[in-house]
C-alpha cells in the first residue's frame, strides 16, 4: 500500500488536512447538542379522546372501535395499545422502526379524520400527538404560594410561559396544575321551584343572551358601516341583568305593568374554581408547574442559560413577594454530571493507555501512539456532529470503547517502524517500509472491527434505535484512527530518528518472555496440537455451562436521583379523599434523609421528565409523587425504595407502587402479562387469578391489575311512559340532572383582559355533587308545572367494569409488576410463565408475555442478526485479504474463545448477560480477530520469502507477541475506568470485552499457530 509513502512525501498537505479536520472537531465539540440520553425519534402517535360521563363499554363501542378499525388499515403497523375507562380512551399507535415519523403521524391524523363524523357529538377533546423520546421536559419549575389566589398564579405562570418560549432553543412551555376557573351561576332550587321557573328556562335565557352573533354591515350612500349587535357580556353585573322571565300584570284601567325576573334575583354569580380535577403541591405547599421542552439539536447549557436569565429578570421585576419559584427538575445538571463522568472515564483511560505505551515503547514512540488518540477523537467528534448525533451517554461510551482500539493501529505501525530502525534502515526508509508492510493488515483489521459494529446500525427495533449513536461513534473513530495510522503516524515516525529504535526495559522483558517461556510453550503446543485443541474446546464448553448461572436481562435501572410513587385509590373515590391519601403518603416519603423534593400531583401524573416515561392516568382517584433524591446510585437508593415499599404497603385503602426509572427504550414494566379474549367477565376473573399468582412469586413487587377493579355507577332509569304523559322530553331530564350535579355550560364570558371563562349553571345547595341532590331535582312538565325527578325516574346502583385495554384491537387485561433487587427479570418471568402454563384457562382466553422479556427477545433477535451479518462480513474481508477460504477459519478461531473470558468475567463479577453485554460480545468479534490477522498475515509474508510453514508461524508469533500484548493491554486500559465505575449499564459491557479479550489473546497466541499448522496452506497451494 503506497498511502504511507505518499503521506510522508507530501507532508505539508498531510499536516494541513489534519489541522482542518481537528479544527472542525474542536468547533463541533463546543457547539454540538448535549443531552443526558439519546435523542431519537420513532414512528408512534397517541390519540386521546375525552367524552365525560360515558361508560367504558360505551367508549369502546362508540369511540375506540371506529378509530381502531381505521388505524388497523394503515401500512407498516407494529401494534395498537388502547386503554379504555370512564369517559376517556387513550390509543397508542406504533409503526415499524425505520418508517418516517412525520409520514406515519399524517397517516394517523388522516385515518381519524375519516371516522370523525362517526364519533359522538359530545366529545370535548380529541387530540393526536406524536410520541417522541426527545420531547421530554428538560426543566420543571414550580410557582409556590399558600396565599396568592390561583387567578394571580395563572397570570404569572402565563406571563412566564410567554417569556420562556421566546428563549432561543425552547420548543414549548407547558403550564400544569392550574384549576379551571368558570363563572358559576348558582341558583337556589327551592326558590326557583317556588317561582315556577325550571332550570331549562334559566339555561335558555343565559345561553341566548351570551350569544355573540355579528350583525353584518349596512351601506349608507358611499359609506359602509359594521353593525354591532348585543355582543358579549361586559361584566359579571351584566350577566346578572339577564332577563329570565317577563310577565304582564293587570294594574287596572286596562293598563298593564311589566314585571321582569332578572338572573340576579334568583342566582348568585361569581368567578370561581370548577370542580377539582388536577392539583399540585411542592413539599406540601400549593404549586403550579411550568415545564420547558428543549428544541432538538440545541445545546442544553446555552438554552438553560437563556432560561435562567429570563427567569431572573421576571422574578426581580414582576413577581410578587408572596410567590416563590422553585426548580423541581433541571436536566442540565444531570447532563453535566453524566458527560463529566464519561469524560473522566475517557481521560483516565487515555492516561492509562499513554502510561502503558511509554513503559513498553519508550517516550518518543509512545508520543506517536498517544498523539493518535486526541486527534482521532476530535476528528470523530466532528464527523459525529455532521451525522446529527450529539454528545450524550451513547456517543461518549462509543468514544470510550474506541479509545483502546484506536491506538492498536498506531502501535502496530510504530512497533514495526522501530523494528526496521533496529535492522539499520534510515528513519525515512524505516517509516515507509515499516508502515507499508503492515498497512493491509492494519486496514483489514480496522475493517473487521468496523464490520462488527456496523450491523448494529441496521437494527430496526427500539433497542437498536436507542443505542445507534454508540456504533456510529465507534465506526467513525476507527476510520479516523486508520487514516492517522496510514498517514500521520508514518510521517511523525519518520522524524523521530534513531531514538525510536531503542528498546525499553518493559519491551526487553516482553521480548525475553516471547523468546523464552512463550516460545517454549508454543513449541510444545505445535508438537501436541490435538491436546491443545481438546483442552481449548473443553474450556469453551465449560464456560458455556456458566450461562444459566449468569442470567439474562435487557437494560438495568437508570441510577437517576429520582423515583415515582403511584397512588391508585379504589374506583369511585372522590378527589378530596385522593388528596388526603397523597398528603399521607408524602408525609411518610419526606421522612427519608435521601429525599430532596416531592412534587405531588393529584388527578394526573407529573409532567414528563424522563425520555421513556409517558403521561400517566388522568382521573380523580389517581395521584403521583415525583420524588427527587440527593443521589442516584443503586446501593444507596434501593434500600430506601425497599423501606418505602414496606412502609407504604401497610396503608389500607389504596394501591401504592414505588417505581424506579429504567434505561433503554420504553417498556410497560419489567414483568407484564397480557390476558386476551373477548368476554370481559372472563378476562376480569382470570386477571385477578394471574395477579394473585404474580403476587405469590418470589422477587415480584408492585403488582398492578387495573382491569380487576369494579366501579359502582348510578343508573337513572327513566319511566318513559310517565315522562311522555307529562310531556317531559328525555333530553330535558338529562340536562337538569347534569345542571344539578356538575353544572351545565351555557356560553362563554370574556373579561377585560381577554380571558374566556365558561358560564356554568349550578345549584347553590350543593357545592359538590351529592346523592341527596336527586331528592330535590324538579322537572318542568309541558304545562310548566314542576314535578320531582323521583316521580318519573328511579336512581339505582349499577356495577360495571372500571377500565380495560385493547391490544391490536382485541380486549385485554395487562398485569404489570416490578422486580426486587437481587432477582433477575428473566428468572422471575419464567417462574410466572411456568405457573401460567398450569393454569386452567377458560375457553376463548389466552395469555401473552410483554414487558422486558418481549423487548429482550426483539432486541437480542436483532443483535443475533447483527452478529451473523458481522461474521459474514468479516469472513468476506478475510477471504479478499488472504485470497483463501481456509485461512480465514484460522482467524475466526479467536471468536469462540472470546466467549470463555466474557462469560467467566460476567460470572465472577455478578453481572447478568444484558443488552450492553451482548454489545460487548459483538464488539469482541471484530476486536479479537485483529491479533489473529497480524499473526497469519506476517506468517504468510515470511513463507513467501522462503520459510517453512511451522518455522514461519513460530517466528510470526514471537515477532508479533509484543504488539499483540500491548494492543490488548491498551484496549483493556482504555475500558478499565468505565468498567470499574460500577455502572449497571456499562460495566457488564466492559467486563465482557476485557474478559473476552484477555482469554482470547492468551489462547490466540497458542491456538492460532496450532490451527495454522493444519489449515495454513498458502493461497497458491489451495
Amino acid at each position: 500500500m503506497q498511502l504511507p509513502a505518499l503521506a510522508i512525501r507530501n507532508h505539508q498537505f498531510t499536516l494541513v488536512m489534519f489541522l482542518l479536520l481537528v479544527l472542525l472537531g474542536g468547533v463541533s465539540f463546543f457547539t454540538m447538542p448535549r443531552s443526558e440520553d439519546p435523542q431519537f425519534d420513532f414512528s408512534a402517535a397517541i390519540i386521546k379522546v375525552v367524552n365525560p360521563g360515558t361508560t367504558p363499554l360505551d367508549m369502546e363501542k362508540l369511540v375506540v372501535d371506529p378509530i381502531e378499525s381505521a388505524i388497523n388499515e394503515l401500512d407498516d403497523l407494529k401494534d395498537i395499545k388502547t386503554s379504555v375507562e370512564d369517559g376517556l380512551a387513550v390509543i397508542r399507535v406504533e409503526f415499524l422502526y425505520g418508517t418516517d415519523p412525520e409520514d406515519k403521524y399524517d397517516d394517523v391524523v388522516s385515518a381519524v379524520a375519516q371516522v370523525r363524523d362517526q364519533l359522538p357529538d359530545g366529545i370535548v377533546d380529541l387530540s393526536i400527538n406524536k410520541i417522541s423520546p426527545s420531547d421530554v421536559n428538560t426543566l420543571q419549575l414550580a410557582l409556590v404560594s399558600e396565599i396568592v389566589s390561583y387567578k394571580e398564579l395563572k397570570r404569572h405562570a402565563e406571563a412566564l410561559e410567554q417569556r420562556l418560549e421566546r428563549v432561543s432553543g425552547v420548543k414549548r412551555v407547558d403550564v400544569d396544575a392550574l384549576p379551571k376557573l368558570e363563572v358559576q351561576i348558582q341558583v337556589n332550587q327551592q326558590t326557583v321551584n317556588g317561582m315556577g321557573i325550571s332550570l331549562d328556562e334559566i339555561q335558555r335565557a343565559v345561553a341566548t343572551a351570551a350569544q355573540n352573533l355579528p350583525g353584518g354591515h349596512a351601506n349608507a350612500g358611499p359609506r359602509r358601516f359594521t353593525v354591532r349587535t348585543s355582543g358579549d357580556y361586559e361584566s359579571l353585573d351584566a350577566i346578572g341583568e339577564t332577563v329570565v322571565r317577563a310577565r304582564s300584570l293587570n294594574a287596572g284601567n286596562d293598563s298593564t305593568v311589566g314585571r321582569f325576573i332578572y338572573l340576579r334575583d334568583i342566582a348568585e354569580i361569581s368567578l370561581t374554581e370548577s370542580l377539582p380535577s388536577y392539583r399540585a403541591k411542592l413539599n406540601g405547599r400549593r404549586a403550579v408547574f411550568i415545564s420547558v421542552v428543549q428544541r432538538e439539536g440545541t445545546q442544553i447549557f446555552d438554552v438553560m442559560a437563556g432560561i435562567q436569565a429570563a427567569l431572573d429578570q421576571y422574578v426581580e421585576k414582576r413577581l410578587s413577594d408572596n410567590i416563590e419559584v422553585h426548580t423541581v427538575m433541571d436536566q442540565s445538571q444531570s447532563v453535566k454530571k453524566q458527560i463529566s463522568g464519561f469524560f473522566d472515564n475517557l481521560n483516565q483511560g487515555l492516561i492509562l493507555v499513554a502510561v502503558l505505551s511509554v513503559v513498553v515503547l519508550g517516550f518518543k514512540p509512545a508520543l506517536v501512539v498517544v498523539t493518535a488518540i486526541p486527534l482521532s477523537i476530535f476528528i470523530a467528534i466532528g464527523w459525529v456532529d455532521l451525522t446529527g448525533f450529539g454528545l450524550q451517554q451513547m456517543s461518549i461510551v462509543g468514544l470510550v470503547i474506541a479509545l483502546g482500539l484506536l491506538v492498536d493501529n498506531a502501535i502496530v505501525v510504530v512497533e514495526n517502524v522501530a523494528r526496521h530502525l533496529r535492522d539499520g534502515d534510515s528513519p525515512k526508509e524505516a517509516a515507509i517500509a515499516g508502515s507499508s508492510q503492515v498497512a493491509w493488515a492494519v486496514a483489514s483489521g480496522t475493517l473487521t472491527t468496523v464490520l462488527s459494529f456496523f450491523p448494529m446500525l441496521l437494527m430496526q427495533n427500539g433497542s437498536g434505535t436507542f443505542m445507534r449513536a454508540m456504533p456510529v461513534t465507534v465506526v467513525l473513530t476507527l476510520f479516523a484512527s486508520l487514516l492517522i495510522a496510514l498517514t500521520l503516524t508514518p510521517l511523525i515516525a519518520s522524524r523521530l530518528g534513531s531514538a525510536a529504535s531503542k528498546t525499553t526495559k518493559a519491551q526487553a522483558k516482553l521480548e525475553t518472555i516471547a523468546a523464552g517461556p512463550y516460545n517454549h510453550w508454543l513449541n510444545r503446543a505445535l508438537r501436541h496440537p490435538a491436546k491443545v485443541l481438546v483442552i481449548s474446546f473443553a474450556l469453551l464448553f465449560g464456560s458455556l455451562s456458566l450461562f444459566p448461572f449468569i442470567g439474562v436481562s435487557l437494560f438495568p435501572k437508570a441510577e437517576k436521583p429520582m423515583i415515582l410513587v403511584n397512588i391508585d385509590m379504589p374506583e369511585g373515590t372522590g378527589f378530596e379523599q385522593t388528596q388526603i391519601m397523597a398528603d399521607r403518603v408524602e408525609a411518610i416519603v419526606s421522612e427519608h434523609e435521601l429525599v430532596v423534593d416531592i412534587a405531588q400531583n393529584v388527578g394526573r401524573g407529573n409532567p414528563r421528565m424522563y425520555y421513556n416515561i409517558f403521561p400517566a392516568r388522568q382521573t380523580v382517584n389517581y395521584a403521583q409523587l415525583f420524588v427527587t433524591l440527593k443521589q442516584g446510585d443503586l446501593p444507596t437508593v434501593e434500600p430506601m425504595v425497599a423501606a418505602l415499599r414496606n412502609e407504604l404497603g401497610n396503608i389500607a385503602g389504596a394501591q401504592i407502587i414505588v417505581k424506579e426509572l429504567l434505561q433503554g427504550p420504553p417498556v410497560e414494566a419489567p414483568v407484564a402479562i397480557r390476558i386476551i379474549g373477548e368476554d370481559l367477565d372472563k378476562i376480569q376473573a382470570v386477571s385477578r387469578d394471574i395477579a394473585d399468582i404474580m403476587d405469590r412469586t418470589p422477587g415480584i413487587v408492585g403488582v398492578d391489575n387495573p382491569v380487576g377493579k369494579f366501579k359502582v355507577d348510578l343508573k337513572v332509569d327513566i319511566n318513559r311512559d310517565k315522562a311522555a304523559m307529562l310531556g317531559i322530553p328525555l333530553n330535558s331530564i338529562d340536562r337538569t340532572i347534569r345542571t344539578a350535579l356538575v353544572g351545565l355550560p351555557m356560553g362563554v364570558y370574556r373579561d377585560d383582559d381577554g380571558e374566556e371563562y365558561d358560564l356554568v349553571l349550578r345549584l347553590s345547595e350543593y357545592p359538590r355533587p351529592e346523592l341527596a341532590t336527586f331528592d330535590d331535582i324538579q322537572i318542568a312538565t309541558a304545562t310548566g308545572q314542576l314535578v320531582p325527578l323521583r316521580q318519573v325516574a328511579e336512581v339505582k346502583p349499577e356495577t360495571s367494569i372500571a377500565r380495560f385495554q385493547h391490544y391490536d384491537t382485541e380486549r385485554m387485561a395487562r398485569i404489570t409488576a416490578d422486580v426486587l433487587p437481587g432477582f433477575t427479570t428473566e428468572v422471575v418471568t419464567n417462574k410466572v410463565i411456568e405457573q401460567l402454563d398450569q393454569y386452567a384457562w377458560p375457553d376463548g382466553v389466552r395469555y401473552a408475555v410483554g414487558g422486558e422479556q418481549a423487548n429482550r427477545k426483539e432486541a437480542f433477535g436483532g443483535m443475533a442478526k447483527a452478529l451473523i451479518l458481522a461474521v459474514f462480513g468479516i469472513f468476506a474481508v478475510l477471504v479478499l485479504q488472504f485470497r483463501s477460504f481456509i485461512q480465514p477459519l484460522i482467524v475466526f478461531a479467536a471468536i469462540p474463545f472470546a466467549l470463555i473470558g466474557a462469560f467467566l468475567a460476567l460470572f465472577l463479577t455478578g453481572y447478568t448477560f444484558s443488552f450492553t453485554a451482548f454489545i460487548g460480545l459483538t464488539s469482541l468479534v471484530g476486536i479479537v480477530v485483529n491479533n489473529s490477522i497480524i499473526l497469519v498475515d506476517y506468517a504468510n509474508q515470511m513463507r513467501r520469502e522462503g520459510m517453512e510453514q511451522l518455522e514461519a508461524i513460530a517466528a510470526s508469533a514471537r515477532t508479533r507477541f509484543v504488539p499483540i500484548v500491548l494492543t490488548t493491554l491498551t484496549t483493556i486500559g482504555g475500558l478499565l475506568p468505565l468498567t470499574l465505575s460500577g455502572s449497571s449499564m456499562w460495566s457488564p459491557m466492559g467486563w465482557a470485552i476485557i474478559g473476552g479479550l484477555l482469554v482470547s489473546t492468551l489462547l490466540t497466541l497458542i491456538v492460532v499457530p496450532v490451527l495454522y499448522r493444519y489449515l495454513g496452506k498458502m493461497p497458491d497451494q489451495d
